[in-house]
């Protein structure tokens, strides 16, 4: 047999790249819907689906046309949902949001009662209640911290007597993990608390606002959010709430931030979860209805980028659309 002389490099990466059975047994990141979270908006009323003129595709219902959606996601297999409600009233300190009767609080009922194996996660802020819209209590042009922390403690409470698995405060107060943990723990301990950790004053989150009614009225939120040119402040940031008892660490936005999500991610021990905020989704939909991309190869690149970059969880407007394309 003649002999075969070899390059001195023979490593050649494409051998695990020519089949798709060998491609998938070498595969390092993969969605699964378990991993989502779908966000609903919860409005007063009723027989209302009120589409998002910004968000295609997306809607607010009131509580009793949410089973339309909830339905529709366990089909998918999608299990988890975050719920957000916009209030019949507003005021300073966003009152509606406390009570018993508030429509979060109402949402929450309805759906343990009909839906024992989909899991509740809630928004805890005062920003769409409020009528300045800002996320505490607002005062000289400013959020006013420690005042806003038992408001805070009182609307988390509330959403576990109603039936919370768990609560996520997304107000960016300093000391609020701290102090919802130390309510919750009074007869609510079994409750997680999901922290909206390293929440960035971004310009993406416009689509929500709109859906959520909860613009500020006077400044911005950059006095409480982070600095979008800040990376070292979040690890700040996300382990001042790990160590406050946060049971999973968020980053917001996730798209322009995936370094933060990788950092946070070496940083913590517990799961770390993003949010695909609505200006990411407004943008794929934007694109894909122009005909300028795969909308649908887009969505799933996108959240793998996601997963890949460290993120245990993704909350997503896409969650539906995309265990769906999963599952296919």
């Amino acid at each position: 047999m003649k002999s075969v002389s070899f390059p001195l490099d023979v490593r050649r990466p494409r051998r695990l790249r020519a089949h798709a059975a060998i491609r998938g047994m070498v595969r390092e990141s993969s969605l699964s819907p378990e991993q989502f979270i779908m966000p609903l908006f919860v409005e007063p009323g009723e027989n209302i689906r009120r589409p998002i003129a910004s968000m295609p595709g997306q809607y607010r219902y009131s509580v009793d046309r949410l089973p339309e959606a909830i339905d529709a996601l366990l089909a998918a297999g999608v299990q988890s949902v975050i719920l957000f409600g916009i209030p019949e009233h507003k005021d300073a300190t966003g009152t509606d949001s406390l009570h018993e009767g508030g429509i979060v609080q109402r949402a929450l009922r309805m759906l343990r009662n009909l839906y024992p194996e989909l899991y509740l996660i809630t928004d805890v802020c005062l920003c769409e209640y409020t009528d300045h819209g800002h996320c505490g209590v607002f005062r000289d042009g400013t959020v006013v911290n420690d005042e806003t922390l038992p408001l805070l403690q009182q609307q988390a409470v509330s959403h576990a007597e109603a039936g919370a698995h768990m609560v996520a405060p997304s107000g960016m107060m300093d000391g609020a993990v701290a102090a919802i943990r130390a309510a919750l723990e009074q007869r609510h301990s079994s409750v997680a608390l999901m922290s909206y950790a390293v929440k960035y004053a971004s310009a993406y989150y416009g689509p929500f606002r709109e859906a959520a009614e909860s613009a500020p009225q006077e400044g911005n939120r950059k006095g409480y959010q982070m600095d979008p040119a800040n990376s070292r402040e979040a690890l700040r940031e996300a382990l001042l709430d790990q160590e406050q008892g946060a049971d999973i660490i968020m980053v917001k936005p996730a798209l322009a931030y995936l370094d933060v999500i990788q950092s946070v991610r070496a940083a913590v021990d517990v799961p770390v979860a993003c949010y695909n905020v609505s200006g990411e989704y407004s943008m794929i939909k934007a694109a894909g209805a122009a005909g300028l991309i795969d909308e649908d190869a887009v969505i799933l690149e996108s959240l793998l980028a996601m997963k890949r970059a460290g993120a245990d969880i993704i909350i997503t407007y896409f969650a539906e659309h995309a265990a769906r394309l999963l599952n296919a």
